[in-house]
């Protein structure tokens, strides 16, 4: 299997825990990524309030990129995907537009390949059963709540990705591990992660209503697929805490991570230390570091 591979600017920074996980079980499943060369950014934090047409051609010079090789994209962050989704629809829907985008970027786009989310890309083209097949240390015993954020699954005539409102396919991926995913209210809840430079206040009540409703569901942990969800759930939880006078302590994954270390990669290949919200007691306490390998029968 072989895919084009937009990491985006987050996963070269912030995210990189998400990057380095990513190529470990892509690797291991057989899963070629090709990285797109000279790839620029979405535009997704600022230009698609500005210029319009600038907006869908950012994201659309990736896509062309790719599309010369006859490849789809695999695209890890939400807001990135997003954008690229819109601009897909947008060029298909116009000849207008799809000519004017062609003519900014300086490169022929038609819309003829399209970008995949991580999590449709594991569940969907490698295959639930393939994940299966490369578990070592199932995830046993460990409950997960599993959070897909707001731009993931919608709108969903954009996103064309999963149940909009209760999307199953992480959850799926962690059973195919080994875990429990949890069922909770607040999967596809914003956690504030676009506002948090601007109002960083109006952020801590939604952080304390997905923290708390996972926690009073049993959950040992929350799995995201998204760096700028990541960030948000890990580095603010201390605030959070403080703020309500919470007592849950929860850490938080890439779905990704949780996949490499069902199959056994290390935890510092995944960039698991790299946490504010220190995994390690938990991944301990589960025995999930240590197991020996069950084999599929287990998962």
């Amino acid at each position: 299997m072989r895919m084009a591979y937009y990491p985006g600017c987050s996963l070269d920074g912030v995210g990189l825990e998400f990057n380095l996980s990513t190529r470990a079980v892509s690797k291991l499943l057989g899963l070629e990524l090709w990285e797109i060369p000279d790839w620029n950014c979405c535009g997704a934090s600022a230009a698609h309030t500005r210029d319009q047409l600038l907006a869908l051609a950012l994201p659309a010079r990736n896509l062309a990129l790719a599309e010369q090789e006859g490849l789809d994209v695999a695209v890890p962050c939400a807001a990135c995907f997003n954008r690229m989704k819109v601009t897909e629809l947008a060029t298909r829907s116009s000849k207008e537009t799809k000519d004017a985008i062609s003519e900014l970027i300086e490169l022929p786009y038609e819309a003829s390949n399209q970008a995949r989310n991580l999590i449709d890309v594991m569940a969907n083209v490698v295959g639930l059963e393939k994940i299966k097949e490369k578990v070592q240390k199932p995830l046993s015993g460990l409950k997960v709540a599993c959070y897909y954020g707001c731009l993931l699954v919608r709108p969903p005539e954009i996103t064309q990705f999963d149940d909009p409102e209760d999307p199953m396919s992480m959850d799926n991926i962690i059973s195919s591990l080994g875990g429990e995913p949890v069922y909770w209210a607040y999967k596809v809840e914003c956690c504030g992660a676009s506002q948090t430079s601007a109002l960083p206040k109006a952020t801590v009540p939604l952080l304390h209503r997905i923290f708390q409703n996972a926690f009073e569901n049993g959950a040992d942990c929350l799995a995201v697929a998204c760096p700028l969800c990541f960030i948000n759930l890990d580095m603010r939880q201390g605030g959070v805490k403080k703020a309500f006078q919470g007592s849950y302590n929860l850490p938080i994954f890439y779905f990704t991570e949780l996949m490499g270390l069902a199959f056994g990669v290390s935890p510092k290949e995944l960039g698991l230390k790299k946490h504010f919200v220190d995994p390690m007691p938990l991944l301990n306490s589960k025995g999930i570091l240590t197991r020996a390998n069950a084999g599929r029968e287990a998962v």
